[in-house]
């Protein structure tokens, strides 16, 4: 049974708003709200406001179902559904998510439209949901985690491996998830209902244990690098067990982007009061890497070092939390001449660098570059790449 159109309502133009939008749009009004006025031009012309191919796809279609706005009360009058998708970034001062702009979005959407279902997809603290729906007076709030990667978050989203839904199990609810089933190309994934607290421990626990993963097999590098051992052997033998498996295994920079490194802090804060050591392990151990990598460089005592883009990984244009970053500013105590090749950047320096917006250029003024993942137009000039990608992976 195909059940009729929804309105649904999204608040955040970012990867998981704009995937959530895309995913749903295919069968539903969707209307993005975003209080960036340019973000809400781009998606009107049909050009998507983050680098994602199948987003940018999707809307160079020109598919009717999808708009945009900076007007909040219109698209949340009559809507069957409200997705949260704003930024909660960490706060170093209070060692929690700002979930400012998630609470003040609830309160919008329970002002305006009480029968509306809330789902929340931003990352928020364990125990947040349930604390808003007191506040609000609000049983239609729930909590839904996303599991996207940036770059494919469509991707991700059209093909999920399994949805998680945080509340009661409702008419509500089910409502939503068919309308998610509807729109999905797999359809063989796994539903499963808990608790809204339970649901928001799913979320931050996974994305610790990933940034576990890549911490241990960092920390394994490490020791080769040390005692001049062949990384790739290890690990090769290492994960043919298949207790540990082939998967976020190749070394990096440290783990980076817009979820691990504030999704970890963030269940450490949680731990508050209980005994713990290896999620504060995880959060020191990133750290460590990045400290580690750095005298690794600098003590190959080379003048001119480029750094070869900002983000961690092809297809993504967000290099905040970036473990490149904090390598360049522990590099920068001991180093001149640093400079970055971004084509995403605007500005003449950044970070106190040199910005480099041509390749070739790039490649002739630096005696030494370094890379997170190897790319195709750095082969020519291999012998001066330093990178810890062996598996050619994010």
């Amino acid at each position: 049974m195909t059940e009729s159109k929804k309105k649904i309502v999204v608040f955040g133009a970012g990867y998981v708003g704009m995937s959530m939008s895309a995913l749903l749009a295919q069968k539903n009004q969707v209307i993005v709200y975003d209080i960036d006025k340019e973000k809400v031009l781009k998606i009107n012309a049909q050009i998507s406001p983050v680098e994602d191919s199948d987003i940018s796809k999707f809307l160079s279609l020109g598919n009717t179902t999808l708009r945009a706005t900076v007007n909040y009360e219109d698209a949340i009058i009559g809507a069957d559904f409200v997705i949260i998708a704003t930024p909660t970034d960490f706060d170093v001062k209070t060692n929690f998510f700002n979930t400012k702009s998630v609470e003040e979005s609830i309160k919008i959407v329970t002002g305006i439209n009480k029968s509306a279902l809330i789902i929340i997809k931003s990352t928020v603290p364990i125990g947040f949901t349930e604390n808003q729906k007191t506040v609000n007076d609000n049983e239609n709030i729930f909590f839904s985690p996303e599991f996207l990667r940036e770059g494919s978050a469509l991707r991700d989203n059209l093909n999920p491996s399994r949805v998680i839904l945080g509340g009661k199990e409702s008419g509500g609810i089910k409502s939503y998830e068919h309308a998610l089933y509807e729109c999905s190309e797999n359809k063989n994934y796994v539903t499963l209902y808990m608790p809204s607290t339970e649901a928001e421990s799913v979320k931050l626990f996974s994305n610790t244990y990933l940034a576990m993963r890549v911490a241990f097999f960092n920390e394994l590098d490490n020791f080769a690098l040390t005692n001049d051992l062949d990384t790739k052997l290890i690990i090769d033998g290492v994960a043919l067990d298949p207790r540990v498996g082939e998967f976020y295994h190749n070394p990096s920079f440290g783990y980076g982007g817009y979820c691990l490194p504030k999704d970890t802090k963030q269940l450490l804060s949680n731990y508050k009061n209980i005994n713990q050591n290896i999620i504060e392990a995880i959060v020191k151990s990133n750290e460590t890497r990045k400290s580690f990598l750095a005298n690794v460089i600098v003590k190959k005592n080379i003048k001119n070092i480029g750094i070869y883009r900002l983000a961690m990984k092809e297809g993504s244009d967000n290099y905040r939390q970036s473990a490149i970053i904090d390598i360049i500013d522990l590099l920068k105590k001991d180093i001149q001449n640093i400079y970055i090749f971004e084509p995403m950047v605007d500005k003449e320096n950044i970070f106190d660098c040199l910005v480099i917006r041509n390749i070739d250029d790039f490649k002739m003024s630096c005696d030494l570059i370094i890379t997170n993942r190897m790319q195709k137009e750095l082969e020519d000039v291999s012998h001066k790449v330093f990178t810890r990608d062996i598996y050619n992976s994010d």
